[in-house]
């Protein structure tokens, strides 16, 4: 049981840090908040690598 929450724990922490990343790159924290649920790591990775910084 205490698995599921530490994963729990660490996935819902790296939506929230998405979420601050793309409003740090002037997109939609919601947006990749609930992509982050979905897709966990491979959000992040895709909003590091590929989105650049829009003014």
């Amino acid at each position: 049981m205490d698995d599921y929450v530490t994963y729990g724990t660490f996935w819902m922490t790296l939506a929230f840090v998405n979420a601050g990343i793309a409003q740090g790159k002037n997109r939609s924290g919601l947006n990749w908040f609930f992509a982050s649920l979905l897709f966990g790591p491979i959000a992040t990775f895709l909003l590091v690598a590929f989105f650049p910084k829009e003014r």
